[in-house]
């Protein structure tokens, strides 16, 4: 305690980094790690250009040439620079090259924090960024995965949907946002009453919605770790969003039969914010002949960081099996699986 007259200390800062205040420069955990990191923006080639914020993750030179490509894509809210790097790293250092780039307004890309009109213009967007690496010398002829987290995972089937046959070797979905669950998903008349409102105010924030971070993220200590975020967005969902969430859900909800890429669908059996029993439907109903779920049971939301750590070991392990299998020729065909953990 202070002395008589003394003032109390000042709270402690909040670490610069989700992994804490050391080591300070990113470049310096990446190493640690058997990875290493790059960050740039991304003008999109449209006539409405818009900047993305990108980055990339790579095997730690002087490591081989990586095995895939893995095109990464994080949930509503979030963005590519706090804690969905950690997934990034570690797929780095297991000889991925990843790259992802922040949604329109989100994180440090253009557009209105949390506004997100038209999905089809995000996915877009997204498409134009992963096909530009692509199309880079240095990755001719190597494998491209996709990768999602919650909206993530919607956006990548979307991307899936709208792109020719074959352009991915696969999509790793994690708690993927086929639609949007009944827990939160706002009652009857409610999202009628918003698509009008929305005409008139689409960027309202005023949608009441449970706290994200407590229903996704099970470990108190690391609740603490994303909501100190600074890019974050912590208020309340804009109307246009919401109502555009709604619109692309359902339309994905109705098109499972069409999904052909070969997948890997991870969920927690207590997910509160997106619908495990839709990740079912969408491994029953899709034509991919190549196909795999896991359930985890009594994991919540956040499967890769909100978990004890031996659970996020647990999936990280059978994303990397799953990776690693189709990126060994010849590709695997007929695969499937479920498994309840």
């Amino acid at each position: 305690m202070p002395a008589d007259g003394e003032a109390p200390a000042p709270p402690p800062e909040p670490a610069i980094n989700f992994w804490g205040d050391h080591p300070a420069m990113e470049a310096e955990y990446y190493a640690a790690h058997g990875a290493e990191g790059e960050s740039s923006y991304f003008t999109t080639p449209d006539e409405g250009a818009r900047r993305l914020f990108t980055r990339a993750w790579r095997p730690r030179a002087p490591a081989a040439r990586p095995k895939a490509l893995v095109f990464m894509v994080h949930g509503y809210g979030n963005d590519v620079s706090w804690t969905f790097q950690s997934t990034a790293v570690f797929l780095a250092r297991s000889g991925f090259a990843c790259f992802a780039a922040d949604l329109p307004g989100h994180g440090r890309s253009h557009g209105l924090r949390a506004f997100v009109p038209d999905l089809d213009a995000a996915v877009a967007d997204l498409l134009a960024f992963f096909r530009a690496v692509r199309a880079r010398e240095e990755h001719a002829g190597l494998p491209c995965f996709l990768f999602g987290e919650s909206m993530g995972g919607a956006i990548c089937l979307l991307i899936h949907l709208r792109a020719p046959p074959g352009e991915w070797a696969g999509a790793v979905l994690v708690a993927p946002m086929c639609r949007i669950s009944d827990r939160i998903r706002p009652p009857w008349p409610l999202p009628e009453i918003l698509t009008f409102v929305a005409r008139f105010a689409p960027t309202a924030a005023i949608v009441p919605t449970a706290d994200l971070i407590e229903k996704s993220v099970k470990v108190p200590a690391k609740r603490v770790v994303a909501a100190r975020n600074p890019v974050r967005y912590n208020g309340c969902p804009r109307l246009g969003t919401v109502v555009e969430l709604l619109r692309a859900t359902d339309e994905l909800a109705s098109r499972l039969g069409e999904v052909t890429i070969p997948f890997l669908v991870l969920h927690g059996s207590a997910d509160e914010v997106t619908d495990p029993a839709i990740s079912q439907a969408l491994y029953e109903a899709a034509a991919s002949k190549d196909k795999t779920i896991k359930m985890y049971d009594g994991m919540l939301h956040s499967l890769l960081f909100g978990e004890p750590d031996e659970n996020i070991e647990r999936v990280r392990g059978d994303i990397l099996a799953w990776l690693n299998e189709r990126c060994t020729p010849p590709a695997t065909s007929g695969h499937r699986e479920i498994t309840v953990e």
